[in-house]
């Protein structure tokens, strides 16, 4: 800006798109899949589309979805815009207070408490191995036998057999 133009002609190109377009041209677009429910995810938000017979044919397609600048959110496809309903996760919840105003929810949660606090204490677990008789001596088992240590017993069976053989022939 601290330098004089090159050349004092205005050379922007004229505007050859109508003004009500420029609102289309400015805005996000994405493509979104629509699942067997007509539901689509935007923005961590899940739209479900009105059910007519253009939206039945959407199933397993994609669809447009344009956000504008002034936060509106469309969805189009082929160009025709498409009837929708917003579904917000984090706003759908059910508070503690709405739980509490309806007299007969409450009645009957009352009576459960009333029955939860008069049950026996519940029945003891026991694993299978207690329930089998096993109990913990603190010992470990040797274990399966090496092949030496089968070996040698072997050979000290045969040589005690010679042995008590030789104490028999005499």
């Amino acid at each position: 800006f601290a330098k004089p133009p090159a050349k004092p002609d205005n050379l922007h190109r004229p505007l050859n798109v109508a003004p009500d377009r420029l609102q289309e041209i400015f805005c996000l677009r994405d493509k979104r899949y629509v699942s067997k429910d007509l539901m689509l995810t935007y923005d961590h938000k899940r739209i479900r589309l009105e059910v007519n017979d253009l939206t039945r044919e959407l199933v397993g397609k994609y669809v447009d979805t344009y956000e504008f600048a002034d936060g509106r959110i469309q969805v189009r496809h082929k160009g025709l815009a498409l009837p929708f309903e917003m579904f917000d996760p984090h706003q759908q919840h059910v508070t503690h207070a709405a739980i509490t105003e309806n007299k007969h929810l409450s009645a009957v949660l009352a009576h459960i408490k009333e029955q939860q606090d008069q049950a026996a204490a519940p029945p003891e677990v026991k694993p299978e191995s207690a329930r089998n008789g096993y109990k913990k001596t603190g010992r470990r088992s040797p274990g399966r036998p090496s092949k030496l240590d089968a070996y040698y017993a072997r050979k000290r069976a045969e040589r005690e057999a010679r042995v008590a053989s030789q104490g028999c022939d005499n």
